[in-house]
C-alpha cells in the first residue's frame, strides 16, 4: 500500500498522449505545484507497429523528462484496465492475524488468472473492528505491468507505485466528489473515454465495479476516415474540429452509427451491473477523458442512458499553486481524473491504496532506499573503530608520561576540599539570595499587562465587530482602499483616529491625576525641590505631595525613598484623536444604551469588558473602569478648526495659497512658500486633511453670496465642521496587580463617586 508523502507525481501514459499532475498535501488539502500534458507525435492507433509505438512513447518522456524537475519525489502511474480484475468479497470472521491467509486462498479462488502470471495486491474495506470482514481483491497480468514499466525504465525513471486507471478513478471521485458516493444504495457512473477503451466505474461507498469496453476516441475516428477516404491522422484533425467545420452536418453523419454501438456497449454494460445489484440505483454519470471534447456526445450518452451526465470543468478540492497557470490546466481537467486519483494515492489520501507494482522491483526499491543507510553505518563504526583504537594507544601513552601531572592534581582537588568546607557556611545564606532574585524577577512577570491593555483598548475602537454595518469601510481602510472609502460619505464613516495614547502606573487611582495636570504640577514641584535642597531645606511635606500625583514605586525611582504602600493600582489613561463621524459622541460615550450592546461607544465597550470580549462565566476580566466622575473620568469633544484648541496630530496640514487677482504677477515671501522658505505665494490660508483620502478635516469657513466670509452674531467667522476631535482620560482598576500593590486588609473595593 502506498505510503503517505509530501509530494508526489502521478503519470497516465494512453495511447493519446501523456498526462501528469505534481501534487503536494498542504494540511488536509491538496495542490497542483506542477502539470504536464504531452501529446504524442501520433495517435498509437491499432495502425501503428511495436517498434513506431516505442519510439513515440519514448520521445513523449524525453519531453517530459526536459521540461520538467521531477527530483526525488515518488512516481505513481497507471496501467490500463484490460486483462485487469478488480472484485470485492465479504469473508466470515476471522482472527486479525489469519487474514492475510484466508485472503490469499480466496484470491486463488476468485481471480481468474494464473497465480504465477499476475500481480496482486489486496486491502481491507471494512473497519478493522468490525465482526464482518470485507476485502477488494486486484490484480493484473504481468505483461501489462511489465510492459507499462519497460519504457519508463528505459528513460531511467523510478516508478514507486502501480495502480489500476479504474481504481484511480474511484479515488478521485470519493475524495473530489463525495456527495456523489455517500450511499451504497446510490452509484455514480465513471465513463472515461479514452483512443482505444472506455473504462466504466460504477462507484458506491464501500465499493466499485469496472467494465473495460473496447471502444473509444480512435474508432470515431476510423468512421470518419472510412466514409471520407482519408488517413487517421487526416481524420483525427478533422474530428477535433468538426464544431466550426462546415462540413459539421456530415462529419457527425458519419460518427453517428459508432456513437450508437458505442453507447449500446455502455448501456448494456450497466444493465448488467443493475441486473446483478437491483438494490443499487444509478444516479449520475460523470464523464471524463479526451471522447468528451466531441461535441453533443456526453448529452447524447446521457439522453441514451435516461441518466443525468455532466463533463467537470473543473475539480472541486483541487488548488491551483501560484505560479502555476490555472488556465492552462483547466484546459485538460477532463484528461487528469486518472493522475488527479493516482496522486491521492501517492499522498496517502485515498481510498484505495493496492500497488501492483511486482514485489521484486519494491523489495528492490526498498533495498535501494536502506543501502545508503548500510554503507553509513558501515563507515560510521569503522571510524569509530578506529578512533577508539588510537585512543587507547594515546591514554597508554599520556599515562606513562603524565605521571607528575597526576600528583599535581591530587594536590589540588586537596585544595579544593578545604575550600569547600570553608565555604560551606556561605550555603546558609542560599535562601537570602533566592529571596533576593526572587524580587528581582518579579518585576518582569507584568512586562504583558500593558501591551495587553493597549491590545483591549485598541479593540474597543469602532471595527468590523463593534461596527458590521461598515465591515466594507474598515476593510477598505486596511488596504488602503480610497476610492472604497470614498463611497461612504466622510460623516457617515464610524471611525475614530487615534493620535496620541498614553498610559501609566500608579498605586492607587483615588490619588491619581491626569497626565496633562500632573505634569505640570510635577515640573513646579520638581523646581521646588531642587530649590530647597540647595537651600539644605528639603522636607517630608515635599515627597508627600509628589507622592500624591505620582504613587510611591514612582517617587521610590526618582528619589531614592521609601513609601507605603497604596491601595488601588491601576493606570491613568489619555486618548487623544479626531473622528469624522458627525455623532462622535455616539462613538464615545452614548448614554442608556447598557443593554443594547450594538448601540455601545468606545467606553461603553470598556464599562462592559467582560460582555464585550465574550469571556467565559468562570473567568473575569482583568481590567475596570475605576469611577466615571469629573475626577477620573474626563471627556473634551470639539470641532477640528485650526484656530482653535486641536490636539497634536489631528489631520495633516496642508498650505493653499491664495489665487493672484486678473491681470497681476503673483506676489512673492521673500521667506518662502507660504511664509515657511520655499519661494511661494504670499497669501493663502492652512487646511487640515485626511492623509489618505486628501479630503478637508478642519473647520471651513461659510461665505456669503459675494464670496466674503459670513459673519455670526458675535462678530467671529462662521464655519462649517466636517471632523471633530476628542480628548478622553479615564483610569483603569488593574484587579491582577501585584501584592505589594493590592488594597490593604478589609479595605475593600474602591469608593465610586
Amino acid at each position: 500500500m502506498a505510503a503517505a508523502s509530501d509530494a508526489v507525481w502521478a503519470i497516465d501514459l494512453g495511447n493519446n498522449s501523456l498526462k501528469a499532475l505534481h501534487l503536494v498535501a498542504v494540511g488536509e488539502a491538496v495542490q497542483v505545484i506542477g502539470f504536464d500534458h504531452i501529446p504524442h507525435g501520433k495517435v498509437l492507433a491499432s495502425g501503428v507497429n511495436a517498434a513506431e509505438k516505442e519510439e513515440l512513447v519514448a520521445i513523449t518522456l524525453r519531453q517530459f523528462v526536459q521540461n520538467n524537475d521531477l527530483g526525488f519525489d515518488p512516481i505513481i502511474i497507471s496501467v490500463p484496465s484490460q486483462n485487469s480484475f478488480a472484485r470485492f468479497v465479504t469473508l466470515p470472521p476471522v482472527e486479525a492475524k489469519r487474514l492475510p491467509e484466508i485472503v490469499r486462498f480466496e484470491a486463488a479462488q476468485q481471480i481468474p488468472f494464473d497465480m504465477n502470471e499476475i500481480q496482486w495486491d489486496w486491502q481491507l474495506m471494512s473497519d478493522p473492528d468490525s465482526p464482518e470482514k470485507r476485502v477488494g481483491l486486484f490484480a493484473i497480468k504481468n505483461e501489462v505491468v511489465n510492459s507499462a514499466l519497460e519504457s519508463f525504465e528505459r528513460e531511467e525513471l523510478q516508478i514507486s507505485y502501480v495502480q489500476m486507471a479504474p481504481m484511480a478513478l474511484y479515488n478521485y471521485l470519493l475524495f473530489d466528489r463525495p456527495d456523489l458516493v455517500s450511499s451504497d444504495k446510490r452509484a455514480t457512473v465513471i465513463v472515461n473515454i479514452g483512443a482505444e477503451s472506455t473504462d466504466l466505474v460504477v462507484c458506491t461507498a464501500s465499493g466499485v465495479w469496472q467494465r473495460c469496453i473496447m471502444m473509444g476516441g480512435n474508432a470515431f475516428t476510423n468512421a470518419i476516415a472510412q466514409t471520407f477516404k482519408l488517413s487517421f491522422e487526416k481524420a483525427e484533425k478533422l474530428k477535433r474540429t468538426a464544431p466550426v467545420s462546415k462540413y459539421a452536418r456530415q462529419i457527425f453523419q458519419a460518427m453517428r452509427p459508432v456513437i450508437t454501438d458505442w453507447t449500446g456497449e455502455v448501456q448494456r454494460s450497466l444493465g448488467f451491473y443493475t441486473g446483478s445489484n437491483p438494490d443499487v440505483k444509478l444516479v449520475r454519470v460523470v464523464a471524463l477523458g479526451g471522447g468528451t471534447k466531441l461535441r453533443g456526445l456526453v448529452k447524447y450518452l446521457s439522453q441514451t442512458l435516461q441518466i443525468p451526465a455532466e463533463k467537470p470543468d473543473a475539480f472541486k478540492r483541487l488548488a491551483v499553486a501560484p505560479g502555476v497557470s490555472a488556465a492552462k490546466f483547466h484546459e485538460s481537467v477532463s484528461d487528469f481524473g486518472v493522475v488527479y486519483g493516482l496522486g491521492l494515492q501517492g499522498l496517502g489520501m485515498a481510498r484505495i491504496e493496492s500497488n501492483l507494482l511486482p514485489k521484486s522491483k519494491t523489495r528492490a526499491l526498498a533495498w535501494e532506499g536502506k543501502m545508503k543507510y548500510f554503507i553509513g553505518a558501515a563507515v560510521m563504526l569503522l571510524i569509530v573503530s578506529g578512533m577508539c583504537l588510537g585512543r587507547v594507544v594515546l591514554d597508554k601513552v599520556n599515562y606513562t608520561r603524565n605521571e607528575s601531572t597526576r600528583a599535581k592534581i591530587s594536590s589540588v582537588i586537596r585544595q579544593a576540599n578545604e575550600v569547600t568546607t570553608k565555604t560551606s557556611g556561605v550555603k546558609d545564606q542560599e535562601a537570602t539570595y533566592q529571596e533576593r532574585m526572587k524580587k528581582d524577577v518579579e518585576w518582569f512577570r507584568y512586562r504583558e499587562v500593558i501591551p495587553q491593555l493597549h491590545e483591549i483598548i485598541v479593540s474597543c475602537l469602532p471595527n468590523e465587530k463593534t461596527n458590521p454595518d461598515q465591515a466594507e469601510l474598515y476593510q477598505a481602510f486596511a488596504r488602503g482602499d480610497i476610492a472604497k472609502i470614498k463611497q461612504i460619505p466622510r460623516a457617515d464613516r464610524k471611525q475614530l483616529f487615534l493620535t496620541t495614547v498614553s498610559i501609566y502606573y500608579h498605586d492607587d487611582l483615588d490619588k491619581a491625576q491626569f497626565r496633562q495636570n500632573a505634569m505640570m504640577r510635577r515640573d513646579a514641584l520638581m523646581r521646588d525641590a531642587m530649590m530647597m535642597e540647595e537651600s539644605e531645606g528639603y522636607d517630608d511635606e515635599m515627597r508627600m505631595q509628589m507622592e500624591q500625583i505620582y504613587g510611591a514605586d514612582y517617587m521610590k525611582a526618582m528619589m531614592g525613598t521609601t513609601a507605603a504602600v497604596q491601595k488601588y493600582p491601576g493606570f491613568v489613561v489619555m486618548i487623544e484623536g479626531y473622528s469624522p463621524y458627525r455623532k462622535i459622541g455616539d462613538l464615545l460615550d452614548p448614554s442608556n444604551v447598557k443593554d443594547t450592546p450594538a448601540k455601545w461607544g468606545f467606553v461603553t465597550r470598556l464599562e462592559n469588558l467582560k460582555q464585550f470580549l465574550d469571556l467565559p462565566k468562570d473567568v473575569n476580566s482583568p481590567f475596570e473602569i475605576y469611577t466615571k466622575n469629573s475626577d477620573h473620568f474626563k471627556l473634551e469633544t470639539g470641532p477640528a478648526d485650526p484656530d482653535g484648541d486641536v490636539p497634536m496630530g489631528v489631520g495633516q496640514w496642508k498650505f493653499i495659497p491664495e489665487p493672484p487677482a486678473p491681470g497681476t504677477i503673483p506676489a512673492t515671501n521673500t521667506y518662502g512658500l507660504g511664509g515657511m522658505g520655499m519661494g511661494g505665494p504670499q497669501n493663502g490660508t492652512w487646511i487640515l486633511i485626511d492623509p489618505m483620502t486628501n479630503e478637508v478635516v478642519s473647520a471651513e469657513p461659510v461665505k456669503d453670496q459675494y464670496g466674503n466670509v459670513a459673519m455670526d452674531n458675535l462678530g467671529k467667522p462662521k464655519k462649517v465642521a466636517h471632523d471633530y476631535w476628542f480628548k478622553l482620560q479615564f483610569k483603569i482598576l488593574w484587579k491582577e496587580a501585584p501584592k505589594s500593590a493590592a488594597p490593604a486588609a478589609g479595605a475593600g473595593m474602591a469608593p465610586r463617586r
